[in-house]
């Protein structure tokens, strides 16, 4: 059974049935497949027909909403490269084989995962929602000029610049387990944007940046935010660090909107990275998320475990909504869905706290990387 509605916030849910119409390949990581099984999953538990909530059809975006960020060139490139045939120079702009390959349609999805994002900022700033999750959302790693780490655009930089055009201010909070250097990049220089990443460290991961001397540059010093953690830390370590930093980073800001990044790469059984969050983890956060933004923009991100991006994102979902998700998943969907990976027909992991004699290493490690930034940042 859902729980009673905890609160009248007013949600959207921004997808669209063409995300599944694009493949990156059969061996690559991203799986567009987990997209349709997270919207399968909400709607199976009963999470779509809630009174307070909306399902918006996500419209590909234009050239000049790509062009609030990206750069003519590489839009170009990219158009070249949409008939799946890779085009001369190419490589130049991160494309080729390996982490971001040239398929067909490849600018036609860019297209949609911007233009979802956009949507969902478009919604909060407008008061037509007070929290929009885009869960095909969340590409961190493109740069104004270059793919990189799957990412072809960065949705949440044009969703960002689009919100800051408007007048507003705005913080982003990513908790992906990869670094989230494209949309720090893209606002190095800025004091109307606030970007917190908490992450794998760089030392163990792509895209080996991420470190917390990385603080922001000319007027933006003291606005980049970056924690990093170690390959093991777990929910513990995990919530310590961001109710340490994330919290009164934003009650200082005080931004109009919180745009997030909600990646679940960091639990214990995905292949891409080495942290051991499960959903106690992500789902504390999540709420915290919630209760500290004045309007939320929620973006998906990384997840190659695509069982465990449809049970986290449901609940997620589910938080968004003040609802409590079911503990179990449909036996109908198990049906339907019993190559996807559910090792259990349970929507929530079992608690989970690194035992080794190594946790008090991690311990350390994130103590002092917690206390090192709390001394460095600005008060107030």
């Amino acid at each position: 059974m859902i729980g009673g509605a905890e609160d009248a916030k007013r949600t959207a849910f921004v997808y669209s049935d063409e995300f599944a119409r694009f493949s990156y390949g059969p061996t690559h990581p991203l799986k567009m497949s987990r997209l349709g099984l997270t919207r399968d999953l909400i709607a199976a538990c009963g999470l779509l027909s809630l009174r307070n909530a909306c399902y918006v059809e996500a419209p590909p975006a234009s050239d000049e909403d790509l062009l609030i960020y990206h750069d003519s060139a590489y839009l170009d490139v990219l158009k070249r490269a949409n008939e799946g045939v890779l085009p001369p120079g190419a490589y130049r702009y991160g494309l080729g084989p390996g982490d971001n390959p040239v398929f067909a349609g490849l600018l036609d999805w860019s297209r949609l995962v911007a233009g979802a994002s956009l949507q969902a900022a478009s919604l909060v700033l407008n008061g037509d929602a007070d929290i929009a999750f885009s869960i095909s959302g969340g590409l961190h790693h493109a740069t104004a000029s270059r793919a990189s780490g799957f990412c072809y655009i960065n949705d949440a930089a044009i969703a960002i610049q689009w919100l800051l055009n408007k007048g507003t201010r705005i913080a982003y909070i990513d908790i992906d387990a990869h670094h989230g250097d494209g949309v720090q990049e893209a606002f190095y220089d800025s004091e109307d944007v606030l970007t917190i990443s908490i992450h794998q460290t760089g030392r163990s991961l792509f895209p080996g940046t991420g470190f917390e001397d990385e603080a922001g540059r000319g007027k933006g010093i003291g606005y980049s935010v970056n924690v990093p953690m170690p390959s093991g830390a777990d929910d513990e370590l995990f919530l310590f660090a961001f109710e340490e930093i994330v919290p009164p980073l934003i009650a200082a800001f005080k931004p109009d909107i919180v745009v997030s990044q909600l990646g679940v790469d960091t639990f214990r059984s995905d292949p891409l990275a080495g942290l051991n969050y499960t959903t106690a983890g992500f789902c504390h956060a999540v709420k915290r998320i919630k209760e500290i933004s004045p309007r939320w923009a929620a973006l998906g991100g990384g997840g190659y475990n695509v069982a465990n991006v449809a049970r986290a994102w449901t609940l997620a979902w589910a938080i968004m909504n003040g609802v409590e998700a079911p503990d179990s998943i449909p036996d109908d969907f198990l049906e339907a869905h019993s190559r996807e990976g559910f090792s259990t027909g349970r929507i929530r992991d079992e608690a989970y706290t690194e035992t080794q004699p190594s946790k008090e290493r991690l311990r350390r490690e994130v103590a002092q990387v917690v206390a090192r930034l709390k001394k460095s940042l600005p008060k107030g």
